[in-house]
């Protein structure tokens, strides 16, 4: 029978070198996986991160592992501190959420910021007086925004009138919620200069007006007409009295001059026969300043107006019937026919 050959057994040192090995690989190898594990998904909702001034990397870590969006705020910091971006942040908004990987964040924080804006809506025809409160409810402080709204010197269309009346370009605007009072009025006034062009100021003056009358004139148009599609209708008649002589006989200039709304006025009261620098009833020509913000639709209205009727003749009246039609008459007479037929 052949004697099996005795194994030759490993020196100790050996043995003791292959069990450190291998504890050594046991040991990197939970060390990879438990890190990759720190860089997967948080498993957190959508999370909107706001960057503020002063805000360090450690600090946003922290909140984001705090709301679920990474699972260690050290891994998140170590990866941008390995890609170089640990000092990109940047003031504003970020959309993240937990489904993303810490990679994928630290990405993320590493491009461009969401500046945070707040909408707010100019409506067409509202007063000076009317927009703090619009500012007040968008978070604003309306009291500051009036301030800057009574500096007539930041345009230079304003002559001796005490405000910005007119030159603030009805529209909807995006502000960042710390934008100064004066940076919010001045971006309205930069908005109505772009309606100012070469041509469109030369349209003006070849009607005899100058850019400050063209803006009082719009704001007249915009109060009056009921609709867009009126608005040259009424700017044409308006163009024609004052080509004439004739008083506008504006009723919201009446209204704007007592500092009344217009369905304030009252006739019996007298309204219409006091004397103020913008009734153009008690005066000739255009009134003192501008009665309200006109809008893109009534600018342009005066410089394209309907100045005649269907068979040709001047229009010099206008009338809005009850029945929401409006009614142009070339004589006075015809007007107060139109006056007792349709009110």
């Amino acid at each position: 029978m052949t004697r099996l050959r005795a194994r030759r057994r490993l020196p100790v040192w050996a043995r003791a070198l292959l069990l450190a090995l291998l504890l050594a690989l046991l040991v990197a190898g939970g060390a990879l996986l438990y890190a990759r594990s720190l860089l997967g998904p948080a498993g957190g909702g959508p999370y909107t991160l706001e960057v503020k001034p002063g805000d360090t990397l450690g600090g946003v870590a922290r909140t984001l592992q705090e709301n679920g969006v990474v699972k260690n705020a050290d891994a998140l910091r170590f990866i941008m501190r390995r890609n170089g971006t640990a000092g990109s942040l940047k003031e504003g908004l970020y959309d993240l959420n937990g489904q993303m990987t810490a990679t994928q964040v630290a990405q993320k924080l590493a491009g461009p910021a969401r500046i945070p804006t707040v909408v707010v809506t100019i409506p067409e025809g509202r007063r000076v007086r009317d927009l703090p409160a619009i500012f007040q409810k968008a978070g604003f402080d309306g009291a500051a925004i009036l301030k800057a709204l009574r500096t007539p010197n930041l345009s230079p269309y304003t002559g001796d009138q005490p405000d910005l009346e007119g030159f603030v370009f009805p529209a909807t605007y995006e502000f960042r919620p710390a934008e100064t009072p004066r940076r919010i009025v001045q971006t309205m006034l930069d908005r109505m200069q772009t309606e100012f062009t070469p041509a469109n100021v030369a349209a003006a003056r070849a009607l005899g007006l100058s850019v400050r009358d063209w803006v009082i004139l719009a704001s007249m148009v915009q109060a009056e007409a009921a609709n867009d599609a009126e608005m040259p209708v009424v700017a044409g008649v308006f163009l024609n009295r004052l080509r004439d002589g004739i008083a506008l006989g504006s009723d919201p200039t009446v209204a704007y001059g007592l500092g009344k709304d217009l369905p304030e006025l009252d006739r019996s009261a007298g309204d219409f026969k006091k004397d103020t620098p913008y009734s153009t009833y008690t005066r000739q020509g255009l009134p003192a300043g501008p009665i309200n913000n006109p809008g893109q639709a009534a600018l342009l209205a005066v410089l394209k107006p309907e100045r005649k009727m269907a068979d040709g003749r001047d229009a010099l009246y206008f009338l809005h019937g009850l029945n929401g039609k409006i009614y142009v008459n070339n004589d006075y007479a015809a007007h107060l026919r139109d006056v007792a037929r349709y009110r």
